[in-house]
């Protein structure tokens, strides 16, 4: 046999074998890309982008843009866009930092336990208020969501600019701040045994996606590329785990941390961070926003919606009381986002939140949430809102002037969109 024979045989065999893994082929192009830029960025930065205190760093500055971007999946799914993200997020943190620093002390005494508790859920309470009114307006009166959020991110910016009166709130409570990164995290031994059961759940899923399909005869990957996504997974899982605990805690703060509590720190001792609660709120979000997406007949709604307005409606689907549910959802995430940004400055200052709502919008984009409705992962937005704090802080790290990376930034963004178009013209999508 010649080899243009024997090459003809072992090309289809892996494009079968590939196929077998039913990858997202598009997914698999971001984390590539995303690889990529990372490795660029460690060549250009001597080796100090990868290190576990950079990655620590990189991964708490996301979560807040990631959560948000979570819910911008869901508004533009719809046909929607929500610009005012950042700045709801600024009026709940002005509202948690008022009730945990003025309200609540009077009411509960100074360090009250559940000051931190009720704050958030102020926040979140004034959240759902405010996007499910501005989905009112959307839905209901017929405005276009663009004027509304437009009209929303002008409003409420100074709507918390009134509410602290121009000041910077803080300090916050002491709890509270541990939702924000480096102040709050699950240590070495909290995060192997989180990562064990995320592992155990991981590989649980998998085995019970493969029943559920089996029991209705639907077709299944074979048994190899079975294993070999459960080992895929369970190495990412891990890995990420390894790399947290990987950061040490400074001497000098592992030291203030024995001497608290009445105990001196032992020669030699070194401890890892961990993961930090912010990224654990994340992950919960993640779930729970991709269950909804998938699993719920709100997640089918949203997207059959988003896919076909007419068809949906005439189907049954209220699409009016819709919008304001998707608009509810956002101005919940972007409370829980005024959380974990206040938390990590330890204040709540007049600029928090500028252009997130940007951000937001371009990781929804760049992680495949089509603009034209009716598409969108929540693992993509979270991807997408990585490989832009990536970018962002690689630059940063190298040395360029803001106003490069934002031009940098605004391109890759536009790139990103075409990329996409082309992509479902050549795959009929």
């Amino acid at each position: 046999m010649s080899d243009t024979a024997l090459s003809g045989q072992k090309g289809p065999t892996a494009r079968n074998m590939f196929a077998a893994l039913q990858l997202d082929t598009r997914l698999l192009g971001m984390i590539g890309a995303f690889v990529v830029l990372c490795l660029v960025f460690n060549f250009f930065t001597d080796f100090r982008f990868l290190t576990p205190r950079n990655i620590f760093n990189l991964t708490i500055q996301t979560v807040s843009v990631a959560i948000m971007a979570t819910g911008m999946v869901f508004v533009i799914v719809t046909r929607h866009i929500d610009l005012s993200v950042g700045s709801v997020l600024a009026t709940v943190a002005a509202i948690m930092a008022v009730v945990q620093t003025d309200v609540l002390p009077g009411i509960l005494g100074l360090g009250h336990p559940a000051i931190w508790i009720l704050a958030i859920l102020a926040g979140m309470a004034v959240g759902i208020a405010i996007g499910a009114f501005q989905g009112w307006m959307i839905g209901y009166l017929g405005i276009p969501a663009f004027i509304v959020t437009l009209g929303g991110l002008l409003v409420w910016r100074n709507v918390a600019w009134f509410i602290t009166s121009g000041q910077t709130i803080g300090p916050l409570d002491e709890t509270f701040t541990m939702i924000g990164g480096i102040g709050g995290t699950m240590g070495e031994t909290g995060s192997w045994i989180f990562g064990i059961l995320a592992v155990a759940a991981a590989l649980w899923l998998q085995v019970a996606s493969r029943r559920r399909k089996s029991s209705h005869g639907f077709p299944v990957k074979p048994a190899w590329a079975e294993v070999t996504m459960g080992v895929t997974t369970s190495i990412a899982i891990l890995g990420f785990v390894w790399i947290l605990n990987s950061y040490d805690i400074p001497k000098a703060r592992l030291k203030r941390i024995f001497e608290a509590s009445g105990d001196t720190l032992p020669d030699g001792l070194t401890m890892g961070y961990g993961i930090p609660y912010s990224v654990l709120l994340l992950i919960v979000v993640a779930v729970v926003m991709t269950v909804v997406a998938q699993r719920t007949r709100l997640g089918r709604y949203i997207f059959a919606t988003g896919g076909n307005p007419d068809a949906a409606e005439l189907s049954g689907i209220n699409t009016r009381f819709l919008t304001v549910k998707v608009f509810a959802i956002m101005g919940a995430l972007s409370g829980l986002a005024a959380a974990v940004a206040a938390a990590r400055l330890g204040f709540s200052t007049n600029d928090i939140g500028t252009l997130d709502e940007l951000r937001v919008i371009a990781a929804a984009v760049i992680g495949g949430t089509a603009l034209a409705g009716g598409v969108g992962t929540i693992y993509g937005a979270i991807l997408g809102a990585l490989i832009m704090q990536s970018l962002q802080s690689g630059m940063a790290m190298v040395g360029v002037d803001a106003p490069l990376q934002n031009i940098v930034v605004g391109t890759v963004l536009v790139l990103a969109v075409l990329v996409d178009i082309i992509y479902r013209k050549r795959t009929g999508d």
